[in-house]
């Protein structure tokens, strides 16, 4: 297994099947590592502290261990106006997510009402996230900005930013 190149040769040599069942396989253990390694407590716990920026919104992502943080916020100004930053992993919303561990929410500190939560979910190799930033005005939502990543090689990798125009994305 030291050998990058031989393993290349012995996954070449393999049928389609096995490699399906191989990747699942591995999928499966990077899931029960994030389950069972780390102090999910005191990750939350550190993350409340750390994870919020001077607008009260989520930084982005961060990995801890073998999970990947994932912060986000509602600061609502009125009934009709807030501002928010939520993760979305592979096309949906991070607490709606298969891979999603735990998830803990609080009530924003100060005057304003809303909420900061706290996701963790497994680093796991081709999980796609995208960081969306938005804003309600007079009842209609807008994305405003989208940074996304991918974990390559168990590292958490930005691919892309993007602002979003009004009118590309309600």
């Amino acid at each position: 297994m030291d050998n990058p190149e031989e393993i290349i040769e012995r996954l070449r040599e393999m049928e389609s099947d096995e490699l399906h069942n191989l990747a699942e396989a591995i999928r499966q253990v990077q899931i029960e590592r994030a389950i069972t390694g780390g102090d999910h407590d005191a990750i939350i716990a550190r993350a409340f502290e750390i994870g919020f920026g001077r607008d009260g919104l989520g930084v982005l992502p961060w990995l801890e261990g073998d999970v990947i943080v994932c912060p986000g916020a509602i600061i609502t100004k009125s009934r009709t106006s807030h501002r928010c930053r939520f993760i979305s992993v592979d096309d949906v919303w991070v607490w709606d997510c298969g891979l999603l561990l735990r998830e803990d929410k609080r009530s924003s500190p100060g005057v304003d009402d809303g909420f900061r939560a706290v996701a963790l979910i497994p680093v796991v190799d081709g999980t796609e996230i995208d960081v969306v930033s938005g804003r309600a005005r007079s009842g209609g939502h807008s994305v405003e900005h989208v940074v996304s990543f991918e974990v390559r090689g168990g590292d958490l990798v930005e691919v892309s930013q993007r602002d979003v125009s009004g009118r590309d994305m309600r």
